[in-house]
Order: structure tokens, then C-alpha cells, then sequence
């Protein structure tokens, strides 16, 4: 019998968790020669094979890799049911700096632990992992979607992810103030790479004003250059505190509605690409107490998600595009049920994921 040292014991009690959300399996990978370490979590299969991104992040611990893999797994399962799909939840985060340590036989590697399931988990790319990477990943996995059209894939799916952020937008507008146009609304956006940017666009073309953020100044000039008349804060904490602002968009890593953020937030609405906003249970009554709509995560940052499981039936921009502009009627459903039920909105949009994944499990 081998002893389980600190680092493990905290690793399984982290797996066996009650609140973590009741895992189908999680595949802990290791792969000395590559040196690729990660975790693949499968939440729940009932509507279908999980389907959900790669993960490449320098996390602190192995501890905090496992608890984020089980987060997003979790909210992946949510996120397709929503979104309508015969897909159930999974996520996989890899270990480490994409920057230092990704290399084509890490990529290989992984493809390998995802192939070695059989189907049961379907990737595809997320923060820190790009298009170029799938095509690597599926050498050795023919589970691998988000890979480049030269390829059979269908692409960067953060142009649909942030046209469904912007159609969660027009509908808290519709909820809110009576109409969905978004001309004249200050939105401010908190992150601005991968989704943030194309978000900024959609915004733009409608008459909006523009704010924006990014811890990394490269992605923040990248859009003030192409976009001049989009306005710039310091920082995230500048950002929630600006005067006027309509719509917050989280479109950066989780956690963004926390104790801190939400007493002094001036926005109406928030709506954004992240996933995981809500910092713990309880975050989603501080901001209908406070009068705030949050037009819940998962459900508008499905647009992504929407494309690459088209991916594995051959590809169609247009279908997918009419897919995701239903995220607008599904919001607003979502809004009602929270109305009827005395309820935020959060709670609202479990409650219809969790009943589409009982029926499916009967």
C-alpha cells in the first residue's frame, strides 16, 4: 500500500466533494517525456458525450487545477442543456504556462488520454488553447472539435460566442428597458481577447458606447487601434465603478461577481462571455437585491459551444449562426421563469437545465 501524501489527500477530497457537483469520472494525466500534466473531467453524459473546452493554465496547485477542471465540467453540463444540445458536460485543464512549456508532443499526448476515452469526452479549445492546437490534438484524437476549416473544423468559435453574448445583451435589454436596441447604452467589457474584441464589434455596429479593460495592454491597444472611439480604464475595479454604464461583461476568467465587485457596481445589467462569474452560491441575491439583471453565463456564452458540436455533423456557419441567435428567445425565457418563480434568474436557468438532464436520464 503506497501512503497518499498532503498533495494528494487534498487533490481526492477536492474529487470527492459533495458540493463540486457529483462527477461521472475525472482522468488525472501524466506524461513524463512531454511533460504534460491534466485533468479531464466528465460531469454528466445523460443528454450525450461530454463536450467542453482544454483548459492550458499556470495554476498554483494541483488542488486548484482539479477544482477548476470539476467548476467548468460542471457548468459545461448546464451550458448544453441550455443551449438545446445532445451533449453532456466535460473540461480538461493542462498544467503549466501555454507559453513555456506547450510543445507538439505535450499537444500529442493529450490528444492520446482524450482518445484512450473512448468517445465519452469530446475537446475542443478554450482559454490558452487555440485552433492550431486542436489540429495537433486530433492526430491522436478523432474526438477533437474547434480545429481549423483546412482540416475539417470549422474555426474560431469565439466569433459565434461573443454574437451570443451580444444577443443576451439585446435581450436584457428587451427585459429591462422595454427594447432590445442597444444604440446608446455604455457597455463596459472586461477582457478583450479572444471574445472581448469581437464583442466590441457587434457593440459598435449597433451605436453603442464602448469601455473596455484588459490586464494585458497588447489586447487592449489592439482594439482602441482598430477602434478609436472605444473608451479605456486602468482596470477592472475602474471599470465596474464607471458613471453611466449600462451593461457589465465579464469576458475574462470567473469569478468576476464577488463580494467586493457587485456593492459597487454601476451597471443595470451584467452579461458577459466568462464562465463561472458567480464567486460562490449566494452572489446571484446580492445582485437582484441590488437590482442588477445577470443574465446567466452559461446561457450566453453558449454560442461557441453551439459550433463545435455542429462541427461533428460537417459544418455549417449559417445553421449554427440561426442557433445561436436563439440564445436571445432563451434568455428571455429565463428571465420569465424568474419573474414567475420569485427567483434570480441564475437559479431560474438551473432549474431548466437540471429538469432537461432528469428527463433525458428517464
Amino acid at each position: 500500500m503506497t501512503d497518499v501524501t498532503g498533495a494528494q489527500a487534498d487533490v481526492l477530497q477536492t474529487l470527492f466533494r459533495s458540493e463540486q457537483g457529483g462527477h461521472e469520472q475525472v482522468v488525472l494525466c501524466q506524461d513524463r517525456a512531454s511533460g504534460l500534466k491534466a485533468v479531464i473531467a466528465i460531469h454528466n453524459t445523460a443528454l450525450g458525450p461530454a463536450l467542453g473546452g482544454t483548459r492550458f493554465y499556470p495554476y498554483a496547485s494541483e488542488q486548484e487545477a482539479v477544482a477548476d477542471a470539476l467548476n467548468l465540467s460542471r457548468g459545461m453540463s448546464y451550458k448544453n442543456a441550455m443551449a438545446g444540445l445532445d451533449h453532456g458536460g466535460g473540461k480538461a485543464v493542462i498544467i503549466g504556462d501555454p507559453e513555456l512549456i506547450k510543445t507538439e508532443e505535450l499537444l500529442l499526448a493529450y490528444g492520446r488520454f482524450v482518445a484512450s476515452l473512448g468517445g465519452r469526452y469530446v475537446t475542443a479549445c478554450d482559454v490558452g488553447t487555440y485552433v492550431a492546437d486542436m489540429d495537433v490534438v486530433a492526430r491522436e484524437c478523432r474526438w477533437t472539435t474547434g480545429r481549423s476549416p483546412e482540416n475539417g473544423g470549422a474555426g474560431d468559435s469565439s466569433v459565434l460566442t461573443a454574437f451570443g453574448v451580444y444577443q443576451g445583451m439585446r435581450a436584457s435589454a428587451q427585459h429591462l428597458w422595454g427594447d432590445p436596441t442597444l444604440r446608446g447604452r455604455t457597455v463596459g467589457i472586461a477582457g478583450v481577447g479572444k471574445v472581448g474584441h469581437h464583442l466590441v464589434r457587434h457593440l459598435l455596429d449597433e451605436g453603442a458606447e464602448v469601455v473596455i479593460t484588459d490586464v494585458r495592454p497588447q489586447a487592449v491597444q489592439r482594439v482602441v487601434e482598430a477602434h478609436p472611439q472605444v473608451t479605456q480604464v486602468a482596470d477592472t475595479d475602474a471599470l465596474i465603478r464607471t458613471e453611466g454604464l449600462d451593461i457589465y461583461a465579464p469576458c475574462a476568467l470567473g469569478g468576476a461577481l464577488n463580494d467586493d465587485s457587485v456593492p459597487v457596481l454601476t451597471a443595470k445589467v451584467v452579461c458577459g462571455a466568462a464562465n463561472n462569474q458567480l464567486a460562490h452560491p449566494g452572489v446571484e441575491k446580492d445582485l437582484a437585491d441590488r437590482g442588477i439583471l445577470y443574465a446567466p453565463d452559461y446561457v450566453v456564452n453558449a454560442g461557441g459551444v453551439i459550433q463545435v458540436a455542429d462541427e461533428l455533423h460537417g459544418f455549417d456557419f449559417d445553421r449554427c449562426k440561426a442557433k445561436a441567435a436563439k440564445i436571445f428567445d432563451t434568455t428571455l425565457e429565463i428571465f420569465a421563469r424568474a419573474k414567475a418563480d420569485g427567483i434570480p434568474p441564475a437559479a431560474a436557468a438551473d432549474r431548466i437545465a437540471e429538469q432537461r438532464m432528469a428527463d433525458a436520464r428517464k
